[in-house]
Protein backbone atom coordinates (compact mmCIF):
# COMPACT_ATOMS: atom_id res chain seq x y z
CA UNK A 1 0.00 0.00 0.00
CA UNK A 2 2.78 2.79 0.87
CA UNK A 3 4.02 1.91 -2.58
CA UNK A 4 1.05 2.46 -4.45
CA UNK A 5 0.61 5.86 -2.26
CA UNK A 6 4.03 6.99 -3.66
CA UNK A 7 3.71 6.14 -7.15
CA UNK A 8 0.18 7.88 -7.17
CA UNK A 9 2.35 11.11 -5.44
CA UNK A 10 4.96 10.94 -7.95
CA UNK A 11 2.36 10.49 -10.84
CA UNK A 12 0.31 13.22 -9.41
CA UNK A 13 3.24 15.68 -9.46
CA UNK A 14 4.43 14.73 -13.25
CA UNK A 15 0.92 15.42 -14.39
CA UNK A 16 1.26 18.70 -12.95
CA UNK A 17 4.17 19.15 -14.39
CA UNK A 18 3.41 18.30 -17.66
CA UNK A 19 0.42 20.13 -17.96
CA UNK A 20 2.10 23.65 -16.72
CA UNK A 21 4.64 22.49 -19.90
CA UNK A 22 1.82 22.14 -22.25
CA UNK A 23 0.18 26.03 -21.44
CA UNK A 24 3.21 27.42 -21.61
CA UNK A 25 3.94 25.77 -24.92
CA UNK A 26 0.40 26.84 -26.36
CA UNK A 27 0.61 30.00 -24.81
CA UNK A 28 3.19 30.53 -27.38
CA UNK A 29 1.96 28.62 -30.95
CA UNK A 30 1.46 31.48 -33.80
CA UNK A 31 -0.84 31.46 -36.95
CA UNK A 32 1.48 29.64 -39.44
CA UNK A 33 2.02 26.84 -36.93
CA UNK A 34 -1.56 26.18 -36.68
CA UNK A 35 -2.55 26.09 -40.30
CA UNK A 36 0.56 23.97 -40.40
CA UNK A 37 -1.45 21.44 -38.24
CA UNK A 38 -4.33 21.60 -39.64
CA UNK A 39 -3.03 20.66 -43.01
CA UNK A 40 -1.15 17.62 -40.93
CA UNK A 41 -3.97 16.57 -39.37
CA UNK A 42 -5.85 16.32 -43.15
CA UNK A 43 -2.83 13.97 -44.39
CA UNK A 44 -3.01 11.96 -41.30
CA UNK A 45 -6.50 11.58 -41.46
CA UNK A 46 -6.49 10.73 -45.14
CA UNK A 47 -3.19 8.24 -44.34
CA UNK A 48 -4.74 6.40 -41.53
CA UNK A 49 -7.82 5.47 -44.02
CA UNK A 50 -5.56 4.37 -47.03
CA UNK A 51 -3.74 2.15 -43.84
CA UNK A 52 -7.01 0.90 -42.92
CA UNK A 53 -8.50 0.11 -46.40
CA UNK A 54 -5.11 -1.64 -46.96
CA UNK A 55 -5.46 -3.35 -43.62
CA UNK A 56 -9.33 -4.46 -44.03
CA UNK A 57 -7.68 -5.94 -47.92
CA UNK A 58 -5.20 -7.93 -46.04
CA UNK A 59 -7.67 -9.44 -43.33
CA UNK A 60 -9.95 -10.67 -46.02
CA UNK A 61 -7.49 -12.58 -47.82
CA UNK A 62 -5.96 -13.82 -44.75
CA UNK A 63 -6.75 -16.80 -42.26
CA UNK A 64 -7.39 -14.68 -39.31
CA UNK A 65 -10.22 -15.27 -37.20
CA UNK A 66 -13.00 -13.49 -38.46
CA UNK A 67 -13.93 -12.57 -34.54
CA UNK A 68 -10.36 -10.79 -34.37
CA UNK A 69 -11.17 -8.37 -37.54
CA UNK A 70 -12.62 -5.79 -35.09
CA UNK A 71 -10.05 -6.08 -32.55
CA UNK A 72 -7.18 -5.50 -35.31
CA UNK A 73 -9.21 -2.31 -36.55
CA UNK A 74 -9.41 -1.09 -33.30
CA UNK A 75 -6.32 -1.50 -32.17
CA UNK A 76 -4.31 -0.41 -35.57
CA UNK A 77 -6.83 2.78 -35.84
CA UNK A 78 -5.57 3.70 -32.14
CA UNK A 79 -2.31 3.42 -32.33
CA UNK A 80 -2.62 5.37 -35.68
CA UNK A 81 -3.93 8.58 -33.85
CA UNK A 82 -1.77 7.80 -31.31
CA UNK A 83 1.08 8.57 -34.05
CA UNK A 84 -0.82 11.42 -35.78
CA UNK A 85 -1.05 13.48 -32.08
CA UNK A 86 2.50 12.85 -31.74
CA UNK A 87 3.00 14.24 -35.04
CA UNK A 88 0.54 17.37 -34.71
CA UNK A 89 2.25 17.94 -31.11
CA UNK A 90 5.95 17.74 -32.22
CA UNK A 91 4.91 20.44 -35.40
CA UNK A 92 3.10 22.69 -32.38
CA UNK A 93 6.76 22.41 -30.25
CA UNK A 94 5.16 20.54 -27.75
CA UNK A 95 7.47 18.16 -25.58
CA UNK A 96 6.55 14.93 -26.96
CA UNK A 97 8.49 13.17 -24.11
CA UNK A 98 6.27 14.80 -21.53
CA UNK A 99 3.08 14.07 -23.92
CA UNK A 100 3.85 10.28 -23.55
CA UNK A 101 4.34 10.46 -19.98
CA UNK A 102 0.89 11.83 -19.54
CA UNK A 103 -0.23 9.85 -21.74
CA UNK A 104 1.18 6.96 -20.37
CA UNK A 105 -0.42 8.12 -16.62
CA UNK A 106 -3.31 8.21 -17.89
CA UNK A 107 -3.34 4.78 -19.81
CA UNK A 108 -2.00 3.47 -16.52
CA UNK A 109 -5.11 4.29 -14.48
CA UNK A 110 -7.86 3.10 -17.08
CA UNK A 111 -5.86 -0.30 -16.86
CA UNK A 112 -6.16 -0.53 -13.39
CA UNK A 113 -9.78 0.56 -13.67
CA UNK A 114 -10.46 -2.27 -16.21
CA UNK A 115 -7.76 -4.91 -15.56
CA UNK A 116 -10.89 -7.76 -15.70
CA UNK A 117 -11.53 -6.37 -18.78
CA UNK A 118 -8.33 -7.03 -19.90
CA UNK A 119 -8.07 -10.21 -18.55
CA UNK A 120 -11.36 -10.99 -20.94
CA UNK A 121 -10.10 -9.54 -23.77
CA UNK A 122 -6.43 -11.33 -22.91
CA UNK A 123 -8.33 -14.45 -23.17
CA UNK A 124 -10.57 -13.86 -26.17
CA UNK A 125 -7.63 -13.35 -27.71
CA UNK A 126 -5.95 -16.67 -27.08
CA UNK A 127 -9.26 -18.11 -27.38
CA UNK A 128 -9.47 -17.04 -31.36
CA UNK A 129 -5.49 -17.59 -31.78
CA UNK A 130 -6.04 -21.24 -30.20
CA UNK A 131 -9.24 -22.15 -31.29
CA UNK A 132 -9.88 -25.05 -28.95
CA UNK A 133 -13.55 -24.66 -30.39
CA UNK A 134 -15.78 -23.00 -33.15
CA UNK A 135 -19.23 -21.65 -33.10
CA UNK A 136 -21.59 -25.21 -33.06
CA UNK A 137 -19.02 -27.53 -31.36
CA UNK A 138 -20.73 -28.52 -27.65
CA UNK A 139 -18.21 -28.11 -25.34
CA UNK A 140 -17.68 -28.10 -21.52
CA UNK A 141 -16.01 -25.53 -19.44
CA UNK A 142 -15.43 -26.31 -15.76
CA UNK A 143 -18.74 -28.61 -15.33
CA UNK A 144 -20.42 -26.31 -17.65
CA UNK A 145 -21.68 -28.07 -20.61
CA UNK A 146 -23.72 -26.21 -24.13
CA UNK A 147 -23.35 -25.38 -27.46
CA UNK A 148 -20.84 -22.58 -29.05
CA UNK A 149 -23.45 -20.09 -30.09
CA UNK A 150 -21.01 -16.76 -30.49
CA UNK A 151 -17.47 -16.17 -29.38
CA UNK A 152 -15.98 -12.65 -28.77
CA UNK A 153 -13.84 -10.84 -27.27
CA UNK A 154 -14.98 -10.26 -23.87
CA UNK A 155 -16.83 -13.76 -23.30
CA UNK A 156 -18.39 -17.11 -24.77
CA UNK A 157 -22.06 -17.47 -24.67
CA UNK A 158 -23.53 -21.22 -24.56
CA UNK A 159 -26.62 -22.71 -25.33
CA UNK A 160 -27.46 -25.44 -23.03
CA UNK A 161 -29.63 -28.65 -23.91
CA UNK A 162 -32.42 -26.83 -22.26
CA UNK A 163 -32.29 -23.64 -24.05
CA UNK A 164 -30.61 -21.76 -21.27
CA UNK A 165 -27.97 -19.20 -22.15
CA UNK A 166 -24.91 -19.44 -20.37
CA UNK A 167 -22.22 -16.40 -20.80
CA UNK A 168 -18.35 -17.66 -19.52
CA UNK A 169 -15.82 -14.50 -19.02
CA UNK A 170 -12.62 -15.53 -21.84
CA UNK A 171 -10.25 -15.12 -18.47
CA UNK A 172 -12.95 -18.40 -17.40
CA UNK A 173 -12.78 -19.98 -20.41
CA UNK A 174 -8.78 -19.58 -20.65
CA UNK A 175 -8.18 -21.36 -17.30
CA UNK A 176 -10.51 -24.07 -16.72
CA UNK A 177 -10.35 -27.36 -17.98
CA UNK A 178 -11.73 -27.71 -21.47
CA UNK A 179 -14.09 -30.71 -23.12
CA UNK A 180 -14.88 -30.40 -26.81
CA UNK A 181 -17.60 -33.08 -27.31
CA UNK A 182 -17.53 -32.47 -31.41
CA UNK A 183 -14.02 -31.68 -32.20
CA UNK A 184 -13.31 -34.96 -33.74
CA UNK A 185 -15.50 -36.45 -36.55
CA UNK A 186 -16.93 -39.55 -35.34
CA UNK A 187 -17.69 -40.16 -31.10
CA UNK A 188 -18.00 -43.85 -29.24
CA UNK A 189 -21.29 -44.63 -27.73
CA UNK A 190 -20.69 -46.70 -24.07
CA UNK A 191 -23.31 -48.54 -23.13
CA UNK A 192 -23.50 -50.86 -20.19
CA UNK A 193 -26.97 -53.54 -20.07
CA UNK A 194 -27.75 -56.17 -17.10
CA UNK A 195 -29.15 -59.33 -17.94
CA UNK A 196 -30.30 -62.31 -15.85
CA UNK A 197 -28.16 -65.63 -14.99
CA UNK A 198 -30.66 -67.47 -16.51
CA UNK A 199 -30.44 -65.80 -19.74
CA UNK A 200 -28.07 -67.49 -21.97
CA UNK A 201 -25.06 -65.38 -22.42
CA UNK A 202 -24.71 -66.30 -26.39
CA UNK A 203 -28.31 -64.98 -26.65
CA UNK A 204 -28.33 -62.17 -24.75
CA UNK A 205 -24.74 -60.75 -27.36
CA UNK A 206 -26.63 -62.25 -30.46
CA UNK A 207 -29.62 -59.21 -29.90
CA UNK A 208 -27.00 -56.59 -28.78
CA UNK A 209 -25.20 -57.50 -32.28
CA UNK A 210 -27.74 -57.66 -34.08
CA UNK A 211 -29.48 -54.45 -32.85
CA UNK A 212 -26.76 -52.83 -33.39
CA UNK A 213 -26.00 -54.08 -37.38
CA UNK A 214 -29.09 -52.96 -38.38
CA UNK A 215 -29.30 -49.39 -37.02
CA UNK A 216 -28.65 -46.85 -39.80
CA UNK A 217 -26.38 -44.49 -37.42
CA UNK A 218 -24.04 -47.21 -36.02
CA UNK A 219 -20.87 -47.23 -37.86
CA UNK A 220 -19.49 -50.96 -38.67
CA UNK A 221 -15.86 -49.45 -38.84
CA UNK A 222 -14.26 -49.81 -36.13
CA UNK A 223 -15.34 -52.57 -35.07
CA UNK A 224 -18.37 -52.75 -32.86
CA UNK A 225 -17.41 -53.83 -29.20
CA UNK A 226 -19.87 -56.27 -27.67
CA UNK A 227 -18.59 -58.75 -24.69
CA UNK A 228 -19.73 -59.79 -21.53
CA UNK A 229 -17.80 -57.37 -18.70
CA UNK A 230 -19.09 -58.68 -15.58
CA UNK A 231 -20.48 -60.86 -13.01
CA UNK A 232 -22.60 -58.92 -10.45
CA UNK A 233 -24.52 -59.87 -7.30
CA UNK A 234 -27.72 -59.95 -9.12
CA UNK A 235 -26.95 -59.94 -12.36
CA UNK A 236 -24.47 -60.48 -15.65
CA UNK A 237 -23.39 -57.09 -17.25
CA UNK A 238 -22.81 -56.77 -21.25
CA UNK A 239 -20.79 -54.28 -22.32
CA UNK A 240 -21.72 -52.11 -25.86
CA UNK A 241 -19.08 -49.79 -27.36
CA UNK A 242 -20.47 -48.47 -31.05
CA UNK A 243 -18.93 -45.80 -33.08
CA UNK A 244 -21.07 -42.88 -34.45
CA UNK A 245 -21.09 -39.34 -35.83
CA UNK A 246 -20.16 -36.70 -33.40
CA UNK A 247 -23.92 -34.86 -34.69
CA UNK A 248 -25.68 -38.37 -34.25
CA UNK A 249 -24.40 -39.51 -30.92
CA UNK A 250 -27.14 -38.18 -28.62
CA UNK A 251 -29.37 -39.92 -30.97
CA UNK A 252 -27.86 -43.68 -31.39
CA UNK A 253 -27.17 -43.46 -27.61
CA UNK A 254 -30.99 -42.93 -26.67
CA UNK A 255 -32.09 -45.03 -29.81
CA UNK A 256 -29.83 -48.31 -28.41
CA UNK A 257 -31.18 -47.79 -24.98
CA UNK A 258 -34.94 -48.22 -26.22
CA UNK A 259 -34.39 -50.79 -28.46
CA UNK A 260 -32.42 -53.07 -26.06
CA UNK A 261 -35.30 -53.19 -23.98
CA UNK A 262 -37.75 -54.52 -26.71
CA UNK A 263 -35.46 -56.62 -28.02
CA UNK A 264 -34.95 -58.35 -24.63
CA UNK A 265 -38.21 -58.54 -24.13
CA UNK A 266 -38.81 -59.96 -27.20
CA UNK A 267 -36.84 -62.96 -26.71
CA UNK A 268 -37.53 -63.53 -23.31
CA UNK A 269 -34.00 -62.09 -21.74
CA UNK A 270 -34.77 -60.64 -18.16
CA UNK A 271 -32.94 -57.48 -17.51
CA UNK A 272 -32.63 -57.59 -13.61
CA UNK A 273 -32.30 -55.20 -10.89
CA UNK A 274 -30.83 -55.57 -7.65
CA UNK A 275 -32.41 -58.32 -5.21
CA UNK A 276 -31.80 -60.94 -2.83
CA UNK A 277 -33.06 -64.82 -3.07
CA UNK A 278 -34.09 -65.81 0.25
CA UNK A 279 -34.26 -69.94 0.53
CA UNK A 280 -36.24 -71.08 3.26
CA UNK A 281 -35.22 -75.41 4.27
CA UNK A 282 -38.85 -76.98 5.74
CA UNK A 283 -36.38 -79.63 7.38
Amino acid sequence: MPTLLLLTTVSTEEVTENISKLHTVLSAINVRQVITCVLLVVICVAGIKILMRLLDRLLENGRVEKTLHGFLRTGTRIVLIFIAILLVAGELGLDVTSLIALLSVAGLAVSLAVQNALANLAGGIQLLISKPFKVGDYIDIGGISGTVQEINMIHTRLSTPDNKVIFVPNSDVSAARLTNFSANENRRVDLVFSASYDAPAQQVLEALRDMVEKHPLALQEPAPFIRLSAYKDSCIEYTLRVWSHSENYWDLYFDLLEEAKIRFDAVGIEMTYPHVNVHIDNK
